[in-house]
């Protein structure tokens, strides 16, 4: 069994629908991000238009796992079952300066009680689950 930061029995992604590339990128160690075709505009989560112009012309392209801290939330109450036994840790919403800083959110490896400084670099470190049914990815965020 591998260490994964957060403990087993957490609901899994679903690598199905509009997100799918996201997900599938995730299994590949790649960021995809959606972009729009008509105006070069990025955004996030998924939608079937453009956010900036409304064309239907939308894909996924690779960015680097890269980005700055814009805000965090240190977790100390278990929201799932599985976390009863977890402690603290702390989800950062991430800037991505590559795709038009639009934000993510993930969790931040290392000690649960670091200091977070707003706007410090991370760098995203995927995260395999192998040994589930299915196998999914997950992207956590490490101070650079």
């Amino acid at each position: 069994m591998t260490d994964y930061y957060l403990r087993p029995g957490l609901p899994q992604p679903v690598a199905a629908g509009l997100d799918a590339p996201y997900w599938q990128g995730l299994r590949e160690n790649r960021l995809l991000i959606q972009q729009c075709a008509a105006c070069g505009g990025w955004q996030w989560g998924p939608e079937w238009v453009c956010h900036h112009c409304l064309s239907d012309q939308l894909h996924f392209a690779e960015v680097p796992a890269e980005g700055i801290i814009y805000s965090y939330e240190r977790v100390w109450h278990p929201v799932h079952p599985a976390l009863a036994e977890q402690g603290a840790y702390i989800v950062v919403l991430v800037t991505l300066p590559h795709a038009g800083d639009v934000r993510v959110v993930g969790n931040l490896l290392g000690d649960p009680e670091q200091t977070v400084p707003i706007g410090a670099r991370v760098v995203g470190e995927f995260e395999h689950h192998e040994d589930a049914d299915p196998p999914f990815s997950l992207l956590h965020w490490r101070i650079a």
